[in-house]
């Protein structure tokens, strides 16, 4: 069993043109989706109307999976952040030094989901599905085998290929494909400045949940006497770290690609 993990961004996006070139042994794609209120709305449109109609073309499948609980109700990312008896905070939330807390997002919503839907086809232990993942030579600091279950064995094809992110770029417009966004969840504190900032200045209603989202988390850690955390690295709020129309400075972000797991940001 061989499947893609797909994330609508680049890096995968180029995957599936290359599995549609045969370029790539690859046929089935699965895009974990960590909710239609968490995902970037971008990235949703991009997958849904463009990446899925072009993989049936080419004969290639892409499955939209979604975390279930053991009731066999679905969860999103965004309603188990606004559980009231949520204690934990699954995203990596800045601390007041800026340093990202735990996060649990990516294995509960990403890898776990696609984990349960190998195993529910017959990947095991014994006999492990091999799963490619999105990470281009410019990002393989990003590349981490341990981020998996134990019944998958992870696989590189980009590092394989020698393969950067403008390579990507270039495969996709190739194909006559749009270059698909950064692809990540809306309110990811992973997100950086600039990203927030052309959040807040065409984004509004995205950035006006992002707040509140900061805020509702705020609420429930000071009932509970803790610290205040915050979707920036400043250290304030995020009104406040990303002020209405503030300009880029054009300096380099730091917090550029320093999620290290590739199962989201690609």
């Amino acid at each position: 069993m061989k499947v893609i993990s797909y994330g609508g961004g680049v890096q995968s996006t180029a995957l599936l043109v290359l599995a549609a070139r045969k370029e790539i042994d690859f046929s089935t794609f699965l895009f974990a989706n960590v909710g239609d209120d968490s995902e970037h709305p971008a990235t949703l449109a991009y997958v849904r109307e463009i990446a899925i109609p072009y993989a049936a073309g080419a004969g290639l499948e892409i499955h939209e999976l979604e975390r279930r609980r053991r009731s066999g109700a679905t969860e999103t990312l965004m309603q188990r952040l606004n559980r009231p008896d949520t204690r934990s905070i699954p995203i990596p939330v800045r601390m007041a030094n800026g340093a990202p807390g735990r996060r649990n997002c990516t294995a509960d919503f990403k890898i776990k989901v696609v984990g349960r839907r190998l195993r529910e086809h017959g990947a095991t232990a014994e006999h492990p599905a091999a799963v490619g993942i999105g990470i281009s030579l410019d990002e393989i600091h990003r590349a981490n085998r341990r981020r998996s279950e134990s019944h998958e064995v992870i696989e590189y094809p980009l590092l394989d290929l020698g393969l950067r992110r403008d390579d990507c770029e270039r495969i996709i417009a190739e194909a006559g494909l749009p270059v698909p966004p950064k692809s990540s969840c809306f309110f990811c504190p992973f997100r950086t400045v600039d990203a927030w900032r052309h959040q807040r200045r065409h984004e509004p209603e995205l950035f006006a949940l992002s707040v509140r989202l900061e805020e509702t988390i705020n609420r429930r850690r000071a009932a509970l006497g803790r610290d205040a955390v915050y979707l920036t690295r400043y250290g304030i709020p995020l009104t406040q770290a990303i002020p209405d129309a503030s300009p880029s400075d054009g300096s380099v972000d730091e917090d550029e690609g320093v999620c290290d797991s590739g199962w989201c940001m690609t």
